[in-house]
Formats: C-alpha cells, sequence, structure tokens
C-alpha cells in the first residue's frame, strides 16, 4: 500500500471508528485495520500508528515505547517526524521536559515546521523557561505574517540572546 493511501485508510479510521469511550475495543479495531494494510516493511509505521491511538486515548506511557520503536525501525520522514512531535508532547504531558525538548529540537519535514515550534514552545514553558518558550512561539508565526517580520523576528531573538 503507499504511504498515501495508508494515510488515508488512518484517517478514515479516526473519523469513523476511534472512540475514547471503548479504548480496549478501539485499540483492537486499528489493530485489525492495521492487519489488512501491513506489508512486510510496514513494522515501523504499524509501531508509530498504534502509538498514536494509544496516545489519543490517553493511554500515554503505553504509546511511549511504541513511538520508540517506530522511530528505532526507520519510519519516512515525514512519520518521523509526527512521531518525534507526538512522543514528545507526550513525554511532556509525562513531566521528561528535557527529552521532549531534545525531540523538538529536530527540525520537521514539509509542513509541520510550524507545529513542531508550537509544542517546543509548550514543552519549554512546561519546563519554566518562559523566554525561550515565547521566542518559539513568535518565530513559529513569523513565516506566516504579512508584515512585521524583520521587527518580530528581532525581538523574538532578543528574548534569549545575551544582551
Amino acid at each position: 500500500m503507499d504511504i498515501n493511501a495508508w494515510d488515508r485508510a488512518i484517517d478514515a479510521f479516526y473519523a469513523r471508528d476511534f472512540t475514547e469511550a471503548d479504548p480496549a475495543g478501539t485499540v483492537a479495531a486499528m489493530r485489525e485495520l492495521l492487519d489488512t494494510m501491513a506489508a512486510d516493511d510496514a513494522g515501523a509505521l504499524v509501531a508509530f500508528e498504534l502509538a498514536g491511538v494509544h496516545d489519543s486515548l490517553g493511554l500515554e506511557v503505553e504509546a511511549v515505547p511504541l513511538y520508540r520503536e517506530a522511530l528505532a525501525s526507520g519510519l519516512d520522514a515525514d512519520h518521523a517526524s509526527q512521531a518525534r512531535i507526538q512522543l514528545a508532547s507526550t513525554l511532556r504531558n509525562l513531566g521528561q521536559f528535557d527529552e521532549a525538548v531534545e525531540l523538538l529540537s529536530v527540525p520537521a519535514e514539509g509542513d509541520l515546521e510550524p507545529a513542531r515550534k508550537a509544542f517546543l514552545a509548550l514543552t519549554l514553558h512546561s519546563a519554566g523557561r518562559a523566554d525561550e518558550a515565547l521566542r518559539e512561539a513568535i518565530e513559529g508565526i513569523v513565516p506566516c505574517l504579512p508584515r512585521y517580520q524583520r521587527s518580530l523576528a528581532s525581538y523574538a531573538a532578543a528574548l534569549t540572546d545575551p544582551k
């Protein structure tokens, strides 16, 4: 199955079959779907999607080793970026800020970069690093602004640059 078809099938699962009311049933339904889609070389994607469904159900402790397995097994660049962001968010929720910041320090692929910066800002804030958090948040929106990009980029840099 090509990666775009894979992603469409996963999106359809979340739209149609995902329910927080029955976590065990939702995980089982995801496993069934993955069994029908997975080729021999899809181990990393299977681990990633299982991590995601556990995470979405609030089963964060169970999600962490699955994310680690997915990243270690060799995801494509886009899914690796998603996995780093999702694992870092989960680690943040579990109070493991240093590792979350480290994961979020890797630039994301494609259109995920603003999300990476937003999650990094949240993690830095949770870690008590407010100036760094604000800098990341501002830098994340600067490319989207029609005006004031240079000024805001300078102000953001000044938050953490030595005076």
